[in-house]
């Protein structure tokens, strides 16, 4: 059964967990026999969740970034994120739940213009959950949400030298 009214959320901030929150919900949402689709801008590698929405019923997982992304923004980047868009405005009518990880990223380096996930946002269906994951959220994006949680770094190992690890960080 659908949510009566759908809200907006942002998890943003340079810490560690923006995607795994958003992932978190879905988990509890598909739990309750909610429908969820879970976009992802910007990364493109295979990641642990990846192999585990493909298990699950009622769950649509789409990667459109860029295998290899080094935070050099090449063509392709742009059209593989109006690709993300272009789906995310589909799936939008679809879906219980739609989480659009990176897409404030993708804002940031202009491979999105703000307006058009704004206009996303603000015609959304309203049953429809939506979440927005990403450092860089923009004001417009925070003022029209109704959660904002920003995820602060304090301590990462990445800085020690441990690099990610498969399972525990993708």
């Amino acid at each position: 059964m659908p949510l009566e009214k759908g809200l907006v959320h942002v998890y943003t901030g340079n810490g560690k967990g923006k995607t795994s929150a958003a992932l978190g919900l879905c988990m509890r949402a598909l739990g309750r026999g909610l429908r969820c689709c879970f976009i992802q801008f910007i990364k493109g590698v295979v990641a642990g969740e990846m192999i585990t929405a493909s298990k699950l019923s009622n769950f649509c997982f789409i990667q459109t970034g860029r295998p290899g992304y080094d935070f050099k923004v090449i063509e392709e980047d742009y059209w593989r994120a109006e690709e993300g868009m272009k789906i995310a405005e589909e799936k939008i009518k679809e879906f219980d739940v739609l989480v659009l990880d990176e897409i404030n990223v993708a804002i940031h380096l202009k491979l999105i213009p703000v307006e058009r996930v704004v206009k996303l946002i603000k015609g959304k269906p309203e049953h429809v959950e939506l979440i927005l994951t990403g450092r860089y959220a923009r004001r417009e994006i925070v003022e029209l949400a109704d959660y904002v949680t920003e995820l602060k770094l304090i301590k990462h190992p990445y800085y020690k030298g441990i690099n990610g690890r498969k399972g525990i960080d993708f």
